[in-house]
């Protein structure tokens, strides 16, 4: 029976066991791709987990891997099988780019997330009216931004209360918890989900004081993706996003540094929290 998960996460399980299996052999991607008569740029693909594969080209990439072993056979083909069809966000296709699209892809697979936004509440966080109020500004259609926002409260739910849900750790700057978007009662809601979100088992919230200073990352968001059987991952969210890896470990580095410093310098977890409810309480003061 074909696996239920996402074709995402399958792909990936074969771009992670036929990349070391290639390289086990000493096999460049272009000799590779010469052995079993395809273009080197269809490897690639199958390499970067962007594309499906089916059950006869898996068969020629086991052969030429001599991989024989049944049941890694049998899970790879499962996963092959399991390969096609949309993801989860292909319904939100007209609002997702294909960056980002690898990116959810990622971030479904991860173990765990950390995040750091110096502006706004990130979008894991967001509540629905929070979202509206800040896309609002921004001058989408009402039917563009009612998309945007379900992809976002999807991705959240699937994020916090999914089976294989990751640790998440959140570090907000004391701007976004009070920059009073959407009014009043939208920011005093908004405000009452960061803590309850921050309240849970497998999530942590802190919050950056602005005493804390200057830091790597002051002017933009990221977010550090780890995985149990592969390579972090960084994404900077900025108009295009970009997302890097393996492939520049001194980057990547730089912002597992960062987010240590960012934490260090944050409020502890309890004290984080009383600022928040201190806030939300000023506002409803007001």
């Amino acid at each position: 029976m074909t696996s239920l998960v996402d074709p995402s996460l399958n792909r990936r399980k074969l771009r992670l066991a036929l990349r070391k299996a290639r390289e086990a052999t000493g096999l460049s991607q272009r000799e590779a791709a010469l052995r079993v008569e395809w273009s080197q740029s269809k490897l690639i693909r199958v390499e970067t987990g962007t594309v499906s594969l089916s059950v006869s080209d898996l068969r020629a990439l086991l052969a030429l891997y001599d991989i024989t072993e049944p049941d890694t056979v049998h899970e790879l083909l499962e996963a092959a099988r399991g390969s096609k069809g949309p993801s989860w966000w292909s319904r939100y296709h007209d609002v997702v780019s294909p960056q980002f699209a690898q990116y959810l892809g990622y971030e479904g697979a991860a173990r765990s997330l950390d995040t750091y936004h110096p502006i706004v509440v990130p979008g894991h966080l967001q509540t629905r009216a929070y979202a509206e109020a800040l896309l609002a500004e921004r001058g989408l259609t009402a039917e563009r931004m009612r998309r945007v926002v379900d992809l976002r409260m999807e991705r959240q739910q699937r994020m916090f209360d999914g089976p294989d849900r990751p640790a998440a750790a959140f570090v907000l700057d004391e701007a976004a918890i009070r920059r009073e978007i959407g009014g009043r009662p939208v920011f005093g809601a908004q405000l009452q989900q960061i803590a309850e979100f921050g309240r849970r088992d497998h999530v942590t919230v802190r919050v950056l004081p602005f005493s804390a200073g200057a830091h790597y990352s002051t002017l933009g968001s990221f977010v550090l993706l780890r995985f149990p059987d592969d390579d972090d991952l960084l994404y900077l969210e900025h108009a295009a996003g970009s997302m890097t890896g393996g492939e520049d470990l001194e980057l990547l580095a730089r912002y597992q540094e960062c987010f240590q410093t960012l934490t260090a310098r944050a409020l502890s977890e309890s004290d984080s929290l009383d600022l928040i409810d201190h806030v939300k309480q000023s506002l409803e003061a007001r």
